[in-house]
């Protein structure tokens, strides 16, 4: 049975019981943190990442008009969303037109359906080293973009690629509903803290020592970049920092509430 099956989306104060103090702050020094990237980084990335689901369309403009704004951007990648879904739609160049795009060149989007956050992670990471990627953004609506950013980090770690993700929250009201529950964002925010806290043993998204080991690498590497300079003038080489991650050397000690595997979309 898949982690989607048994966790629901919308969570109650009595389904939090039983989580410790110390996992709730794990968990909240993790959604702070990278809260704290600065979003305007991303106009200097290599790549800009959509992260599909919930049949929340505003993922996708958001992004597509920073793609038609920002030449600079080299590629869009669009990671498909879960077929079983009820607002699911196959995400084609016609339907990415239908949201405004015009600028085709540098368009890949995920053919296969991707049913949890972990297949979106592991196909973005494959066309990291396909394309020689030197750097993302990831657009998410912001309920969801810290356990999306850090099952991306997972991958990355544990594919033994670092480079810089650069977390973008779309712009979207809080208390606007979300097609796939008819839930706002506020309703949300439980069911993404308790799937992170749930699926912690799992091993699907990064620790928060990992997490804690990224950023400060991040910040040390690449503060031009967090500071608003030019991709070209941070980045080593042009290409992402090939380092020997968790997958390679083992896995690395998780901490309370932000752990590993098991996170589904």
């Amino acid at each position: 049975m898949s982690p989607s099956s048994t966790t629901p989306r919308i969570a109650r104060e009595d389904d939090l019981a039983g989580f410790t103090a110390g996992q709730f702050l794990a968990v909240t020094k993790a959604l702070t943190m990278i809260l704290a990237l600065p979003p305007s980084a991303a106009d200097h990335v290599d790549a800009l990442v959509i992260a599909s689901g919930q049949g929340e369309e505003w993922r996708f403009t958001h992004a597509i008009r920073s793609w038609e704004t920002n030449l600079d951007l080299r590629y869009l990648l669009v990671a498909n969303g879960n077929p079983t879904e009820k607002t699911y739609v196959d995400i084609t160049l016609g339907y990415l037109r239908s949201l405004g795009l015009r600028r085709v060149g540098g368009v890949h989007v995920q053919a296969e359906p991707a049913p949890n956050t972990a297949l979106q992670a592991a196909w973005i990471v494959n066309q990291v080293k396909a394309h020689g990627i030197t750097s993302l953004a990831l657009a998410v609506s912001p309920y969801h973009l810290p356990r999306a950013y850090l099952t991306l980090l997972k991958a990355f770690t544990e594919s033994g690629v670092r480079l810089p993700i650069i977390p973008v929250p779309v712009a979207v009201p809080p208390d606007r509903l979300v097609p796939e529950t008819g839930a706002t964002a506020y309703d949300l925010v439980p069911g993404e803290v308790k799937r992170m806290l749930t699926y912690a043993d799992q091993g699907w998204i990064a620790t928060l020592e990992e997490l804690q080991q990224y950023l400060q690498w991040l910040w040390s590497d690449h503060e031009p970049l967090l500071r608003g300079g030019s991709r070209r003038s941070v980045e080593d080489g042009g290409r992402p920092d090939i380092h020997r991650g968790a997958g390679a050397a083992g896995r690395q000690p998780t901490s309370a509430g932000v752990g590993r595997r098991g996170d589904a979309r």
